[in-house]
């Protein structure tokens, strides 16, 4: 198995001298518990706990004891002996047990030397909605998304384009190489799973197995966090219907031509927002910090991964018999992958995305995202073509208070000078579709 980016992070998590317990956010299937095991070989004990596959692990957290007691039990029950030096205790599918998300606080607050707690649990949101005693301020929480352009290089094996790339030092004679590659990887997705099997098979119809394996399980997953019967039957549509809708702007009431109204519907999409399967990203009117959600506005749908939208949406034959992503499916999946792409740059759960409309009667400009980059807010055009036509985007720099602006794009990384309808100046970064991994730190080269 290759290894993930957030690798890093999770390093950087046991070397931080305040410790907390850690929780891993994420859809199902997203690679929590691989990423766990990988990590794992940095310690002398690993510990493993599936609260889903073995239930009987949850009796060790129901009595109330000392925490190196509850240590002792839980080595024992690992059938584990304990060695000289750092423990690793994992605790997973941990919304299976209300009492065990309680005493996540008691590990931190024991101060046990040597001892690293990680939590993981697909539906953890649904025990946020119930009278339990979340260990609010003792525990941190990460991000696990689905893999970006580099995990997918290194993957296949084409580790010198990956420092290449890293390093934004790819020459435009491998320009037309690296976008081939980019092309796959939006046309299979990030799901780890199914990156691993193309890297090992680099076969697309036998990937179809698993796409149908992770929408099943998302559905059989609905009666686990829809409260009635309504709810259930709402999100079911939705997880039907509503991947032909990728990164479009929606209406809920009468989604996809449903006879539900926007109460319902509203609620099935929240629902399945805090599981972290898809994104309502609302738009702003904001040219400065800080970035405000308009939810008045309709929102932009958005999934967790291109590859089961292809799937689900049934146009992967487009998208992989397009030359130019942008010209795939009106150009929705090339917005889409983006999407996935800037989310990933940042681990926080709190994370979302924003695309920009203009706050003036009548107007119908809008930009496909903008992304706060320390003090400034960055408008970002997924499109092709000359510069004098991204009339949103001149629209917006008329009003921002910087000279920044990027598009994403087919082609090789550039920079040109533009000049408004008004005379305002701004540097166009015409970032090809494999940077975005790395955006943030391309345009803090320029501040």
């Amino acid at each position: 198995m290759f290894e993930r980016n957030i690798i890093t992070k999770l390093k950087q998590w046991t070397a931080s001298k305040n410790c907390k317990p850690l929780i891993l956010r994420g859809s199902r299937q997203v690679g929590k518990t691989t990423l766990v095991d990988s990590f794992s070989q940095n310690f002398e004990n690993y510990l493993y706990l599936n609260f889903e596959k073995n239930p009987s692990a949850i009796i060790l957290f129901e009595k109330e004891q000392e925490m190196s007691n509850l240590l002792a039990e839980i080595f024992l029950f690992c059938n584990k002996e304990k060695e000289v030096g750092k423990t690793l205790l994992f605790i997973d599918e941990i919304q299976n047990s209300a009492m065990a998300i309680t005493k996540l606080r008691y590990f931190y607050e024991a101060k046990i030397p040597d001892l690293y707690v990680i939590a993981a649990g697909s539906l953890l949101e649904t025990m946020l909605n119930k009278k339990i005693s979340f260990p609010v301020g003792r525990v941190e929480y990460l991000a696990v998304r689905p893999c970006v352009f580099n995990e997918f290089l290194r993957a296949v094996g084409e580790v010198q384009l990956e420092k290449a790339l890293l390093s934004h030092q790819i020459p435009e004679a491998l320009h037309r190489k690296t976008m081939n590659l980019f092309n796959t990887f939006t046309l299979i997705g990030g799901m780890p799973e199914v990156v691993a099997d193309y890297a090992v098979n680099k076969n697309f119809i036998g990937l179809n197995n698993i796409y149908e394996s992770l929408l099943t399980s998302y559905r059989d997953d609905v009666e686990k966090y829809a409260r009635n019967e309504t709810m259930s039957q709402t999100i079911r549509y939705i997880l039907q219907a509503g991947w032909k809708f990728a990164a479009e702007r929606i209406t809920l009431g009468g989604f996809a031509g449903s006879s539900y109204k926007s109460r319902e519907m509203g609620e099935a999409f929240r629902t399945l927002e805090n599981t972290f399967v898809l994104e309502l990203c609302h738009p702003t009117t904001d040219t400065l910090v800080p970035i405000t959600k308009d939810l008045k506005r309709s929102p932009k749908l958005l999934w967790l991964d291109c590859g089961l939208v292809n799937y689900a949406a049934n146009v992967q034959k487009e998208v992989f018999g397009s030359t130019d992503i942008l010209d795939a499916w009106r150009g929705k999946i090339a917005e889409q992958i983006v999407a996935q792409e800037l989310l990933a740059l940042d681990s926080r759960v709190s994370n979302q995305r924003n695309f920009w409309v203009r706050n003036k009667k009548d107007s119908e400009a809008e930009l496909d995202f903008v992304l706060q980059i320390g003090s400034k807010v960055i408008p970002i055009e997924v499109k092709s073509g000359h510069n004098a036509k991204l009339k949103s985007l001149h629209l917006f720099m008329e009003e921002a208070p910087h000279d920044i602006a990027v598009r994403v794009w087919s082609q090789p990384f550039s920079i040109d000078e533009v000049v408004t309808k008004n005379g305002k100046k701004f540097n166009l970064i015409n970032v090809p579709f494999y940077y975005v991994c790395t955006l943030e730190k391309i345009l803090k080269e320029f501040f």
